[in-house]
């Protein structure tokens, strides 16, 4: 099995992975506490987990592409470490969103090569991906739909998303034909830019304890090589407890970008969709 091959089987599905638990899943609540007033500073903190059932698209390091089509047991099989939270602070209609995640993903192979002089080759695939938002929002529309007085909220956000990408596939060559036999490369490296991120929200109380919610956010617009990155997000929240609630719904997600690196083209161009989990605190 050649370098290109293995990169196909194994790098690119570790590259799939890259996005689990990312994108702003969980819906903090934007209405404040029940009896909260809008002089108040009002927060919430919510752990997440998305888990992709489907993955599909390209992947590539050092100018050699492979085809993804990955489910939820290809992904996590491969999956090292993930992290994700995501916090808001709002006083009044304003609003302050901070959404951060982190993911470490990698594996290796040895290969052992057919013909005369035999050997073994070596394969390292080592994928890190974190990334930061930093968003402003404002509540543009509020108030009671109905004669219970249950409510409802609309808010723009808009802010800056720094990504930090790392792809490196390493191989190593030994022949059994003396030492020094071989050689040994790496390909990928880290990449990391800023990008705009715009986004809209809707949220509506449908009983004491249930809100039903969608959010939108849109990102790179062609800025610094991310030609667009996108979340459509719609879901429900259970408040279980007074300041503590449990969310779930379903996620889209897409991601296209691409470089040129000394040793060829790094990119990536990923749809995932599948379901999230989330634990809300409000204080």
């Amino acid at each position: 099995m050649g370098l290109k091959t293995y990169l196909g089987r194994a790098g690119a599905a570790y590259l799939a992975a890259l996005m689990i638990g990312q994108s702003g899943m969980a819906f903090a609540d934007p209405l404040g506490l029940r009896g909260a007033s809008d002089d108040e500073w009002r927060f919430s903190v919510s752990p997440y987990l998305f888990l992709p059932v489907s993955t599909t698209g390209t992947s590539t390091i050092a100018g050699a592409s492979v085809d993804i089509d990955l489910n939820l047991k290809d992904v996590l099989s491969h999956l090292n470490f993930a992290a994700s939270a995501r916090g808001e602070a709002w006083k009044g209609d304003f609003g302050i969103i901070i959404d951060t995640y982190y993911v470490n993903i990698g594996g290796d192979e040895s290969i052992g090569l057919p013909g005369p002089a035999g050997g073994t080759l070596g394969v390292d695939v080592e994928i890190r991906q974190f990334w930061f938002d930093l968003l402003g929002a404002y509540r543009v529309a509020h108030g009671a739909y109905d004669e219970t007085g249950r409510r409802y909220s609309i808010d723009l956000q808009a802010g800056v998303r720094y990504n930090n990408l790392r792809q490196t596939v390493d191989a190593d060559l030994s022949v059994d034909i003396g030492p020094g036999a071989g050689f040994q490369t790496k390909l990928g490296g880290t990449e990391d830019w800023f990008e705009p991120v715009v986004g809209v929200r809707g949220v509506a109380e449908i009983s004491d304890r249930w809100t039903i919610a969608a959010r939108a956010d849109f990102g790179g617009f062609g800025v610094n090589g991310d030609a667009l990155q996108w979340k459509v997000i719609a879901g429900f929240d259970y408040r279980a407890w007074e300041r503590t609630s449990v969310k779930f719904g379903w996620m889209f997600y897409g991601i296209d970008y691409s470089t040129n690196r000394s040793d060829g083209k790094f990119a990536y161009d990923v749809f995932q969709t599948g379901p999230y989990l989330a634990l809300t605190h409000r204080f």
